[in-house]
């Protein structure tokens, strides 16, 4: 590339070019009436006045529409380097830090964050790079460009909501794509190709699930993408989630011996304990496995049985926490050495739905019962209305 290939842009923000001309390049353009005489510009759109501080801004425009010039005259991409010998999550500051940013993209498969950047998937790479460009300030190019829509969209959602929970400030994206708008909520959209400014917020679509019984078959699709085991008990109630028609989610519920206190006089139910709940990647971060999770909690109780769940994922179980449709039980967030039976043989920890699983006794776990919207499970009526009336389960 000689000196004349190079771009160069103006005071009056005009890209322009020039190039030595082939007698190639003149019989093609010739075949297509092109007129070109080895010279050719373009002007930069003007960004308008901005607000000084924002959440989310985005530069919305097709490809050579000036969006990568705009947002090079507003910061500098940062780099992201990765260490090929290490785990994604060994490349952040603290335990809580790695587990905020990558939750915050919709990356919330334990099993994605031991593994190196160079093995993840397109998506998941973008989420990765993604989780550590995460600050105020920062700009980003190409956002969403690599990856399929399904990504895209869960991936904004998390993204806007981790920004705004955390008040993060004037963060710019550039994007050929407009689908992810509405997912985003940005306080502010410069079009490129039509140079105007929308300001308008856009409330996020409707995510309508819909939740079917399965067999146990369908759990290989989803058994590597669960952060503890790919086993499962051999006796499970077991659901299907789907979104449009596309599986996004399997549950499953597994009976348990023992009672449990009576959450009313004459409480004889059967328990059943939450046994896996997993949500395929390209669609974290949209809210679908606490969604899931609980949708499940009403179909058992329907069934006349009381939900309990105890799990060690953070998001999940703080979820629970904040939620009034689950109870903390009486071995909420104790270490796994206080609240988990042991086996027989060695007095090891053990998930009750398997044969024997290792177990860090030291780790918090969360445990509660789901209860249902207005403590539908404290009330023996409830279950003989319910009889009367057919049960969905789309939310």
């Amino acid at each position: 590339m000689t000196d004349q290939d190079e771009l160069f842009l103006s005071q009056d923000q005009i890209l322009a070019s020039k190039v030595e001309l082939t007698d190639l390049d003149s019989e093609i353009f010739k075949n297509f009436d092109y007129s070109f005489e080895g010279s050719s510009s373009f002007k930069v759109p003007e960004l308008p006045d901005l607000p000084e501080e924002f959440n989310i801004g985005v530069i919305c425009g097709s490809s050579g529409s000036g969006k990568s010039s705009i947002l090079k005259n507003l910061g500098k991409e940062e780099e992201i380097t990765w260490d090929s010998n290490k785990t994604i999550a060994s490349h952040f500051d603290s335990v809580d830090d790695a587990i905020d940013r990558l939750s915050a993209v919709g990356l919330n498969s334990i099993p994605t964050w031991s593994k190196p950047r160079h093995v993840l998937s397109n998506g998941e790479g973008f989420r990765a790079d993604l989780a550590r460009r995460l600050q105020s300030n920062c700009v980003i190019d190409e956002f969403t460009s690599v990856v399929n829509r399904d990504v895209a969209k869960s991936c904004s959602t998390a993204f806007s909501k981790y920004i705004k929970r955390n008040n993060l400030t004037n963060i710019i994206l550039a994007t050929c794509h407009e689908d992810i708008i509405e997912w985003l909520s940005p306080d502010w959209v410069f079009y490129t190709d039509t140079q105007t400014v929308s300001r308008r917020s856009l409330q996020r679509p409707r995510i309508e699930i819909n939740i079917h019984e399965c067999t146990k078959d369908y759990w290989s699709m989803f058994a590597h993408h669960h952060y503890l085991t790919s086993e499962i008990p051999p006796i499970v109630d077991c659901y299907l989630a789907t979104w449009n028609r596309v599986i996004v989610g399997f549950a499953s519920s597994i009976c348990l011996p023992g009672k449990s206190p009576p959450l009313y006089e004459g409480d004889t139910r059967i328990k059943y304990r939450e046994c896996r709940t997993v949500v395929l990647p390209d669609f974290q971060g949209l809210g679908i496995g606490t969604r899931l999770s609980d949708a499940v909690g009403d179909i058992v109780l329907e069934k006349g049985y009381r939900y309990f769940s105890k799990t060690a994922h953070i998001r999940m179980g703080e979820y629970r926490q904040r939620s009034s449709k689950w109870r903390a039980t009486q071995t909420n967030l104790m270490d796994r050495g206080k609240s988990t039976r042991r086996s027989e043989n060695n007095g090891t920890p053990y998930d009750q739905g398997l044969n024997l699983i290792p177990l860090d006794t030291k780790r918090i776990c969360y445990s509660h019962e789901y209860i249902g919207a207005d403590r539908k499970s404290y009330d023996p009526k409830w279950l003989e209305v319910r009889k009367s009336l057919q049960a969905t389960f789309d939310f």
